[in-house]
């Protein structure tokens, strides 16, 4: 397998650029093996790509729904036949354990693509005023998308699905560091039959192909996923064309735990959720803040949860962590848990290295660090590993100040068996999206942020709108 070359697909062909120079291995990050190679496209495979999209929306955005939701049960079907190709493809290429890759993260994909199928049918695309004028829900035109490593197959589910059922072209470049899933999606969607140049693809690097992508007069809508420093650069290259940028970025999210009799089970779920995927999630509950007079318990609960916890090799089952990404990142978070022993945080479990057993491989001891106040650096920036902090508070104005003391928005969560305190914290969170004692988040509910957290909302009937324009058509139905 790492002989093989990650073609790019541009108008309906698959392609390589035509520099013919520039390649990436595909790191396994369990083996540190290369596994492929991507064949890195420039500035002209971007404006191929961009300009077949526009061609292709000339049509393509004046067929109907029902065409276009025929189009995306096609991609649906294929969708599910690959289903266990995709899985193994991101296990090999993130390090998911092939569990999780199976049961969570390949499962996005169909979620996504399941979900915006109902949404088609649900959402209101055109209506009448009191005035006669006809309202009318159009798509926006030509979208790039970029997507990140950590959930790839989600996050590309969650943008090109419905763009195409808005009736948007679309070019997508997903993570240079994990393209194997995207490659399979991408084949999953010229095996359906979508007219060429409605979806491209292009592997490359931010700095490669980034500025050409999001600058491009051409392209009407982008639609990114990562980090809140790339975000920023983003939203600038779009700026001189006044273009819309919709933006899912970074976190920090607060789990605010009460003291009451579910105080064990709150630790729990907190510490196994802030370690999901090796804590490479954007909405992870990765600052524990817990009620002053029961954080001694606290910690020592996090203490035997997180010792249960083992690292392991993802293509092994079972519900254990698996490695970093990369270890370009495994040294960040090695940066990060250096950080907070050097300003006086207690490691509780964990810290610097690798597991004993596991000197191969980019894997992290899953950390919790106690005695942490929120102006550490290990509470502010965004970790992105199986490292939690914990902070105390002492009553429920302190824990809503602390919860919302960070850049970011995104996630939040609060645990206590008094629901009407749970809600009442839950509504003065300033994130995109609160949990209450473990409430998960389906596929039909928005997600997206507040604050440096980015813009827009993904997912159900919410996703469709940053696809689309709202057009008003005077005198229509008089």
């Amino acid at each position: 397998m790492s002989n093989t070359v990650l073609k790019s697909y541009i108008d309906g062909s698959w392609v390589l650029p035509k520099n013919g120079a520039d390649t990436l291995a595909v790191i396994n990050p369990a083996t540190e093996a290369s596994v492929a190679t991507v064949a890195l496209c420039g500035p002209d495979e971007a404006n191929a790509a961009i300009m077949a999209a526009r061609t292709a929306f000339a049509e393509f955005g004046q067929t109907t729904l029902a065409e276009r939701v025929a189009l995306v049960e096609k991609l649906l079907g294929v969708y599910q036949r690959r289903y266990a190709e995709i899985a193994q493809a991101i296990s090999t290429e993130m390090g998911a354990p092939i569990d999780l890759a199976q049961n969570a993260q390949a499962a996005c994909g169909l979620g996504h693509l399941h979900e915006v199928l109902k949404a088609a049918q649900e959402f209101e695309w055109e209506r009448t005023m009191a005035s006669g004028a006809r309202l009318v829900y159009e798509p926006i035109g030509v979208c790039v998308m970029i997507t990140p490593w950590n959930w790839p197959i989600n996050q590309i589910a969650s943008k090109v699905a419905p763009a195409l059922i808005a009736g948007c072209t679309m070019v997508l470049k997903p993570s240079e560091i994990a393209p194997l899933s995207a490659q399979i999606f991408a084949e999953c969607v010229d095996e359906a039959g979508f007219p060429k140049g409605v979806f491209n693809m292009v592997h490359g690097t931010g700095p490669g192909i980034g500025n050409a992508l999001t600058s491009h007069p051409e392209v009407d809508m982008v639609s990114f996923t990562g980090s809140t420093r790339a975000g920023v650069q983003i939203a600038k290259a779009a700026a001189d064309t006044v273009k819309r940028v919709a933006q899912e970025l970074g976190g920090k999210s607060a789990n605010i735990i009460f003291n009451d009799e579910g105080l064990e089970a709150a630790v729990t779920r907190g510490v196994l959720h802030c370690f999901n995927n090796s804590g490479q999630s954007c909405n992870a509950p990765t600052r524990m803040l817990v009620e002053a007079s029961a954080y001694d318990r606290a910690i020592a609960i996090a203490k035997q949860v997180a010792e249960s916890v083992s690292v392991g090799d993802p293509q092994q089952p079972g519900g254990h962590l698996g490695p970093v990404v990369s270890e370009m990142h495994y040294n960040k978070i090695q940066g990060l848990i250096k950080a907070g022993i050097d300003q006086g945080a207690t490691v509780v479990v964990g810290g610097l290295g690798k597991p004993d057993g596991f000197e191969q491989g980019y894997y992290v001891k899953p950390t919790i660090f106690a005695h942490v106040n929120n102006a550490m650096t290990i509470a502010r920036e965004e970790i992105f590993g199986p490292v939690l902090v914990m902070i105390p508070f002492t009553d429920e104005a302190e824990a809503i100040k602390i919860g919302n003391d960070t850049p970011y928005g995104l996630a939040g969560y609060v645990q206590s068996l008094d629901v009407e305190r749970a809600r009442r914290v839950a509504r003065q969170l300033r994130a995109g999206g609160v949990s209450i004692n473990g409430a998960g988040h389906d596929f039909a509910s928005p997600f997206g942020g507040y604050k440096q957290s980015g813009n827009g909302r993904e997912a159900g009937v919410f996703g469709l709108h940053d696809f689309l324009e709202l057009k008003v058509i005077n005198g229509f139905d008089a």
